[in-house]
């Protein structure tokens, strides 16, 4: 696969803050990379980076095989950004504002920015001006959607957008990637991030700490198991890697490591199950729980 993204050893300084500190980061082509931190992880400096809007300290950051810094202005043809407060300039219209900046990225599909406007129901002749927070950054969307931009950066691009407005978002996403346009997707909906990526990177204090496939994350955390039991199991926390065990009546309850499932299930079958449901973890399970072993960690 094709690196569309290649970030090694990236360092960024604001005075004395750290923004970041040694981040890598790897995209391929075609790719829905989701890219999750708390607020201040530095997920938006990275961003800026990579648009060239700001210069690294140390480290490399390259975009389509160029550098992200000297070649910026040539790159910009072939990327669009949405950020997650969108300013507009006020005496332009929506469709102006989608407009000037499909010019900026090497033009538009027309149809598809007719079928982006009807479906996120925007008024394209308004005065930017007069656009609430939920109209400006649908003329952002549109515009990124609609262009022929191969890579789009997207920082918490459904902030100020509605339920409604957000699976639309989603589905763009998905018709996005079937097109063949690479994704970097920021966002604090955990559960967003899970429906639309399909390979993930945690950053925490400017480095990249868990990078994968979200499949194969969850072989590194928790499934929880629900069963209906036939016969008396014993004691399964002597099991390792069993954790949180609750028994009520004949329905058992709990946590397993991925390492010890296995084990787990043989017990259970050996007992007489009536019933067995497993659910692997959420990313919102994934990320919590690399953030407490983090927290145990530095402790």
């Amino acid at each position: 696969m094709t690196t569309i993204i290649e970030v090694e050893k990236l360092e960024k300084t604001f005075g004395s803050t750290r923004a970041l500190d040694g981040l890598d980061l790897t995209v391929g082509e075609g790719e829905v990379h989701g890219f999750l931190g708390p607020n201040g992880a530095g997920k938006s400096t990275t961003i800026r980076v990579l648009l060239g809007l700001l210069r690294a300290n140390g480290g490399t950051a390259t975009v389509f095989g160029r550098d992200a810094w000297r070649d910026a202005v040539d790159l910009h043809r072939d990327v669009a950004y949405v950020p997650g407060d969108v300013t507009l300039w006020p005496s332009l219209t929506g469709g102006e504002t989608i407009d000037l900046l499909a010019r900026m990225r090497g033009g538009l599909d027309p149809d598809r920015r007719a079928d982006l406007i009807e479906r996120f129901d925007l008024d394209p002749h308004k005065k930017a001006r007069s656009y609430s927070k939920g109209n400006r950054q649908k003329v952002a969307v549109i515009s990124a959607f609609s262009s022929r931009a191969r890579l789009l950066l997207l920082d918490e691009p459904t902030s100020g957008l509605d339920p409604l407005m957000e699976k639309v978002f989603r589905d763009c996403i998905a018709e996005a990637g079937a097109r063949g346009v690479t994704v970097l997707l920021s966002s604090h909906i955990l559960s967003e991030v899970e429906a639309l990526c399909e390979k993930v990177t945690i950053i925490r204090a400017g480095k990249a700490v868990e990078s994968g496939s979200i499949a194969s994350m969850r072989h590194l955390s928790r499934t929880s198991i629900t069963a209906e039991l036939t016969g008396d199991p014993g004691d399964l926390s002597r099991i390792p890697g069993v954790e949180d065990l609750r028994i009520d009546g004949s329905t058992l309850h709990c946590q397993v490591d991925a390492g010890s499932l296995g084990a787990l299930i043989r017990t259970l079958g050996d007992t007489g199950v009536r019933s067995l449901v497993s659910t692997p973890p959420t990313l919102e399970e994934l990320f919590l729980r690399h953030y407490e072993l983090s927290e145990e960690v530095r402790v």
